[in-house]
C-alpha cells in the first residue's frame, strides 16, 4: 500500500496493480466517506462511475462497498461513462459529491480517482487538502469497512442508475439539435476507446447528418494509441478518415470524453489554443451571449482581444480545473477554457466537457455555414494571427529538481530573438515576449512530464521558441516530443 498518494492537477493517478491497488482506492473512497460526513453531505448520497479502463467497474464497486458501509447511500453508474455525464449525475440526484474512476488521457498502465464535490465540478485545492490528510491513517489501520454489493443494494444503499437519459436531456436544452442533425454534415468522429463511445453518433442520428466512428469499441489498451489524448500526433487515423470520407469535420474525445480535439475538412489539427477562442466567438458573436471569461494561464491571448472586442472581463487561473472551476462559479463565467482541450460553458457543469463543446463547434459551422478552416481565418481577421504548440519533456524523478533549479536561476534577456518584457512564476515560469506573445516552462500535474508551451504571431518563432525553452532547461533531444 502506497502511504503517499497525491491528488495532482484533476484527481489521483496511478500505475494499475503497482500504486492504483484496490487497497489504495478503498482508502481513497474511505477519505470521500469521511470528508462528506464532515461537510454534512453525507445525507445526499455519493454518484460512483467509472471509465472503460481494465477493471474500471470492479475499483468503482470496491468504492460502492466502502461508502455503503459508511452508511450513505451510492447511486452507481450501471455502464461505462464519460467524465460529464457522471458528474451531470450529481446535480440531476441531488448527490453530495461523485467518485469517478478514470485516468482520463493518460496510458493504458494507469488508472485513476477523481472526486467531485456537490456543486459538480472539479475538486479545488482546499478540499483535495481534506481527501488527502486522512489518508497515511487510513492506509495504516488497514482495509476500511466494506459492505458487499448485493447486501446494500438489498438495504437500498446502492442505487444502480443509467447516468445517460438525464445528461442527454439536459444537452437538448442547451444546443439546438434538430438544426445540427438537418444540416447534412458529414462528421468523422474518433472516441480513442474511451468513455464516450456512442455519444455524438446517437446524439446526432436521426437526420441527415453521417456520422462515422472510430475506435467505438472497448478496448483497454488502447491500439495504435500512445494514450487516448485528443492531439495532433494521436489523431493520424481520424484525419486519414476525414480526407478519405470527405469529411466536413474530425471530432475526437480523450479516454474519459471530457476533452475535444478538432480538425478540419482537410484533416488539419486545429490547435486547442484556437478551439477554446472559436468557441468563445461563437458565444459572442454567433449566440450574442455575454458574461466573463476564464482562461488558464496556458491557454490563448485570442480571448483576452475578444473579451476587449466584447466588452466582457477576461480571468486568468493556475492550470487546472480545480482553479477554473471555482472561479468560473465565483464570476458567473459564460465560457472556461484550458490547453489541454476543456471547455465549460455557463448552463452546464462548471466542468470541462468534450461532447458538449463538440456538438457546440458543429452548431458554429452550422449557424455560419462555414468550414472549419474558414472559421479559423474569421477568427484571425478578428483578433489577428496566433501560432501555438507544446512540447513535452520525459523526466525521471530525480531529475525533476535539478531542472527546476536551473530554469529558476535562468534570467533570459532574449529567446529566439525576441526580447523578454516580463516574467512570471504563478505557475511554473512563464516569459512575456516583444510581440506579445509568450513562453511557459511547468511540469505537468497528471503526468511525469515538463511541457513547454508557446504562442506568438509567426508561425516560424513557434520551433524556435520551443527548442530555447528545452535549452533553457537544460534537457535533451531526446527527451522531448511535440505535444500539440
Amino acid at each position: 500500500m502506497n502511504a503517499s498518494i497525491k491528488f495532482g492537477t484533476d484527481g489521483w493517478r496511478g500505475v494499475i496493480a503497482e500504486d492504483f491497488t484496490f487497497a489504495n482506492v478503498r482508502a481513497c473512497a474511505q477519505s470521500v466517506a469521511l470528508y462528506q460526513r464532515s461537510q454534512g453531505l453525507a445525507e445526499r448520497g455519493l454518484v460512483v462511475g467509472y471509465d472503460p479502463r481494465f477493471a474500471s467497474e470492479d475499483f468503482a464497486a470496491a468504492v460502492a462497498e466502502v461508502a455503503a458501509a459508511a452508511g450513505i447511500k451510492v447511486y452507481l453508474c450501471d455502464r461505462q461513462a464519460p467524465t460529464p455525464v457522471i458528474t451531470y449525475a450529481i446535480l440531476e440526484k441531488g448527490a453530495g459529491g461523485a467518485v469517478i474512476i478514470t485516468a482520463s488521457h493518460n496510458p493504458a498502465r494507469w488508472n485513476g480517482f477523481k472526486y467531485r464535490p456537490e456543486y459538480a465540478g472539479s475538486a479545488p485545492p482546499e478540499v483535495i487538502a481534506a481527501l488527502e490528510a486522512p489518508l497515511p491513517g487510513i492506509l495504516a489501520a488497514g482495509e476500511p469497512k466494506r459492505l458487499p454489493l448485493a447486501e446494500a443494494e438489498r438495504r437500498g444503499l446502492i442505487q444502480v442508475f443509467d447516468p445517460r437519459p438525464a445528461y442527454l436531456a439536459h444537452i437538448a436544452e442547451l444546443v439546438d439539435l434538430g438544426r445540427v442533425r438537418a444540416a447534412g454534415l458529414r462528421v468523422q468522429v474518433d472516441s480513442m476507446y474511451g468513455a464516450g463511445a456512442g455519444y455524438l453518433a446517437d446524439v446526432l442520428s436521426g437526420g441527415r447528418v453521417e456520422v462515422r466512428e472510430l475506435h467505438g469499441e472497448r478496448n483497454p489498451a488502447f491500439p495504435g494509441l500512445a494514450s487516448p489524448e485528443p492531439i495532433a500526433r494521436n489523431l493520424g487515423e481520424l484525419s486519414a478518415a476525414v480526407r478519405s470520407e470527405a469529411a466536413h469535420v474530425g471530432l475526437a474525445t480523450d479516454g474519459d470524453a471530457d476533452r475535444l480535439g478538432v480538425l478540419d475538412e482537410e484533416g488539419r489539427f486545429l490547435t486547442q489554443l484556437q478551439v477554446f477562442a472559436l468557441l468563445t466567438y461563437y458565444l459572442l458573436e454567433v449566440r450574442s451571449l455575454r458574461g466573463p471569461i476564464v482562461k488558464s494561464l496556458t491557454t490563448t491571448r485570442m480571448v483576452q482581444r475578444l473579451g476587449e472586442l466584447y466588452g466582457v472581463p477576461v480571468y486568468e487561473t493556475p492550470v487546472g480545473f480545480k482553479f477554473l472551476g471555482p472561479k468560473m462559479i465565483e464570476v458567473d463565467a459564460l465560457v472556461a477554457g484550458e490547453e489541454s482541450g476543456g471547455y465549460a460553458i455557463r448552463g452546464h457543469i462548471p466542468e470541462r466537457d468534450g461532447i458538449l463543446a463538440g456538438l457546440l463547434f458543429l452548431d458554429f459551422m452550422v449557424r455560419s455555414g462555414k468550414r472549419p478552416s474558414a472559421l479559423v481565418e474569421e477568427l484571425y481577421a478578428k483578433v489577428g494571427p496566433h501560432y501555438y504548440d507544446r512540447l513535452d519533456v520525459h523526466l525521471r524523478s530525480e531529475e525533476r529538481d535539478e531542472v527546476w533549479r536551473r530554469v529558476g536561476e535562468s534570467q533570459p534577456q532574449r529567446l529566439a530573438g525576441l526580447r523578454v518584457t516580463g516574467r512570471d512564476t504563478v505557475d511554473g515560469f512563464r516569459y512575456d515576449l516583444e510581440d506579445g506573445g509568450w513562453l511557459l516552462i511547468r511540469f505537468s500535474g497528471t503526468e511525469p512530464l515538463m511541457r513547454i508551451y508557446t504562442e506568438v504571431s509567426e508561425p516560424d518563432l513557434v520551433p524556435r521558441l520551443l527548442e530555447a525553452g528545452r535549452e533553457l532547461a537544460g534537457v535533451p533531444i531526446a527527451s522531448a516530443h511535440e505535444g500539440g
